[in-house]
């Protein structure tokens, strides 16, 4: 499908085939009530893009796994404390965002080797096309934090830049100008290592 290699060259684009992520807040009232058909429907629903958010901060799979089972550990134990407010997925990602940061600071902590370069990493479990991989990879290596949040919640979890800029609390402009700019640092890098 390839996904990646789609958003760096924009004529291949088929915006039909991004699901919309459509979260009912009321879920979070069930998952409270220990029903586990309401927790394994939200993860389903939200998996890939709790997975996309995480490797945007990690850049390790086997730690973005880990980190996104803490966080849905979380939801499940927390999902009480959910205040209805119009964003759940804000919600997941403050979540998610702490756990990433927590386990970003105990591996640095722990470490006294680098953390992991993606480049010998193979083991993306959503990305299964070669060429995305790349891309993925190339996108991990070059862009900033903020940038590759919004490309892999855009190109993995389909959402629009204003879906995005709700979640993230950001405004949409700044959103639109990090989307860009880092389409265009990964078209570059891409180009010049003759991927495309």
């Amino acid at each position: 499908m390839n996904l990646f290699l789609n958003m760096v060259v924009p004529e291949n684009i088929n915006s039909e085939e991004r699901p919309k992520l459509q979260i009912d807040e009321t879920i979070f009232t069930r998952i409270a009530q220990n029903d586990m058909d309401a927790f394994e429907e939200f993860y389903r629903l939200t998996e890939r893009t709790v997975y996309a958010f995480v490797l945007s901060t990690l850049k390790n799979h086997d730690d973005a796994l880990d980190v996104v089972q803490d966080t849905y550990l979380k939801i499940r134990a927390a999902a009480h404390l959910y205040n209805p407010m119009g964003k759940p997925m804000a919600w997941v990602f403050t979540i998610a965002r702490n756990l990433s940061i927590s386990k970003l600071r105990l591996k640095q902590k722990n470490d006294s080797v680098e953390i992991t370069d993606l480049e010998n990493d193979s083991n993306f479990s959503y990305i299964t096309d070669n060429e995305d991989r790349l891309v993925l990879q190339a996108a991990l290596k070059i862009l900033n934090a903020e940038e590759t949040e919004i490309i892999l919640l855009h190109a993995i979890s389909g959402f629009t830049h204003r879906e995005i800029a709700n979640n993230l609390e950001m405004k949409l402009s700044t959103v639109l100008s990090k989307y860009h700019r880092g389409l265009k640092k990964l078209k570059k890098y891409l180009t010049e290592q003759e991927v495309i």
